[in-house]
């Protein structure tokens, strides 16, 4: 008989079903404690294996990576994008992609970043309240889809809240329906497929209008675009949907999320936030921040690492099992599912005292260096780590330079903040509500608000 790593007890026939739990990410952390570093459970008709230790994660990333898929849902759910793809077709992908992604491109975006950081900006005024994670949201797809697709974000614009609702919605239950299931005629099902196909539209639109411009920009669709195969075929529109589908998603709401769990965390903590402004002061003397600027800035990366180690934008890692292997003495069987979920490790007392607290000085000291690989891992790791790792990092920080500088964010008082699990993502479920503080208390004119609103109105999230 298959001896199994200790775990909560089944409940007849569907096991445990975390995800359907009202607060997955509490039962999680709850069993890992309570049974240590590799627990099991089986998920309806999934067998699951918790990993909770860096070396275990290092085991399944860096030095075992062939024996595994990426998980079925994510393939679902993206196609054969870079994100969910396989074998010699993934590495062509990424090898295609990855110019797009040096140093050299990366920094040629802030200027982008900037331009429209600072047009969000002059739509805030004092005293106003809006939903954050929707300004972020808004303001990191109009990023993406100009930097990664050289096209202003108009037309995309309406495809806001489908990807509301298609993230919103891919969670708890809905995650483990076979595919033919998620299209039964239940109301919420039938959103969440008719987003689907509202974004299906919006990506080939992207698609046929890069193509009406005729010439190559140099930007991530056109390398995509002109990429060639050894028979001379290029990509097909559901290639190249599959791949703009997977970078209008993971490239925007990562960094929108991580900006939102900062702006929840900066507020309640008055001398982290304190001492943010005095950086950003001392160093930007009231201009607003450029590219090179970041290097002296290392209070405020930071701030948004330990963001980052509290509300990882991705909360877990999964695979699906190849062939049977060996770890800590159990026999891991083949189609199995293996999850490292950043949001336990991240706050493994052994690696971050005092976990739950928002400490800067964590990652100031002697001990940040001496962390093993993936004990903070919020990018993944290994050859499939998260190629816009470095694109989004340089982005969060940057973004947080140029708000913090000008405003201070206040929680509105009973507003509910809930984190859960969409997908691989950790989004607020009923988003965060949040009153704009001029640091110069100051309102900002009239005349200097126009051209971020239009882009903003068809932006909002709608909760239900």
């Amino acid at each position: 008989m298959l001896k199994r790593p200790p775990g909560p007890s089944p409940r007849f026939l569907i096991g445990n079903m975390p995800l359907a739990s009202p607060d997955p990410l509490s039962v999680f952390a709850r069993w890992a404690k309570e049974y240590g570093d590799i627990f099991y459970y089986r998920d309806g008709w999934q067998h699951v294996y918790f990993l909770n230790h860096p070396d275990l994660i290092d085991e399944v990333l860096v030095r075992n990576p062939r024996n595994f898929l990426k998980d079925r849902v994510v393939r679902g759910f993206f196609g054969e994008g870079l994100l969910s793809n396989e074998g010699d077709s993934w590495l062509r992908q990424r090898k295609l992609s990855a110019p797009a992604f040096h140093r050299e491109r990366i920094a040629s975006y802030a200027q982008l970043m900037i331009r429209y950081a600072e047009e969000m900006l002059a739509t805030w005024e004092h005293g106003t309240t809006a939903d954050i994670h929707s300004e972020m949201m808004g303001l990191t797809l109009r990023i993406v889809v100009r930097s990664l697709f050289n096209l202003e974000s108009n037309r995309t614009q309406q495809s806001r809240t489908a990807m509301n609702w298609m993230m919103g919605n891919a969670t708890a239950i809905r995650l483990l329906l076979p595919p033919l299931a998620r299209y039964l005629p239940l109301p919420q099902m039938v959103r969440v497929v008719r987003a689907v196909r509202d974004l299906d539209e919006t990506v080939y639109s992207i698609i046929a209008q890069h193509r009406s411009l005729e010439q190559d920009s140099g930007d991530l669709l056109s390398m995509l675009m002109s990429a060639r195969d050894e028979d001379g075929r290029c990509m097909s529109d559901r290639q190249l949907h599959d791949e703009v589908l997977t970078f209008l998603i993971a490239g925007h709401e990562t960094t929108a999320l991580a900006l939102t769990w900062t702006w929840y965390l900066l507020p309640r903590h008055p001398e982290v936030e304190n001492r943010l402004h005095k950086e950003l002061d001392r160093v930007l003397a009231g201009r607003s921040p450029e590219f090179a600027d970041l290097a002296r800035l290392p209070y405020t990366e930071c701030v948004v690492k330990e963001s980052m180690r509290l509300y990882p934008p991705a909360w877990n890692v999964a695979r699906t099992v190849i062939s049977d292997f060996k770890l800590r003495g159990y026999t891991i069987p083949a189609r199995s599912t293996v999850v490292m979920s950043q949001w336990i490790v991240h706050r493994h007392p052994a690696y971050f005292p005092d976990p739950e607290s928002f400490d800067l000085e964590r990652w100031l000291s002697q001990a940040a260096k001496n962390l093993p690989p993936f004990a903070y891992f919020p990018f993944g790791g290994g050859p499939r780590q998260c190629i816009g790792a470095s694109f989004a990092t340089m982005e969060s920080a940057l973004l947080l330079a140029i708000v913090a500088r000008r405003f201070r964010l206040r929680i509105v008082v009973d507003h509910p903040v809930h984190p859960v699990p969409s997908f691989t993502l950790v989004r607020p479920k009923y988003g965060i509500r949040m009153t704009f503080e001029s640091r110069s208390s100051r309102s900002i004119p009239l005349e200097r608000r126009q051209t971020w609103v239009g882009a903003r109105a068809s932006t909002a999230d709608h909760h239900d």
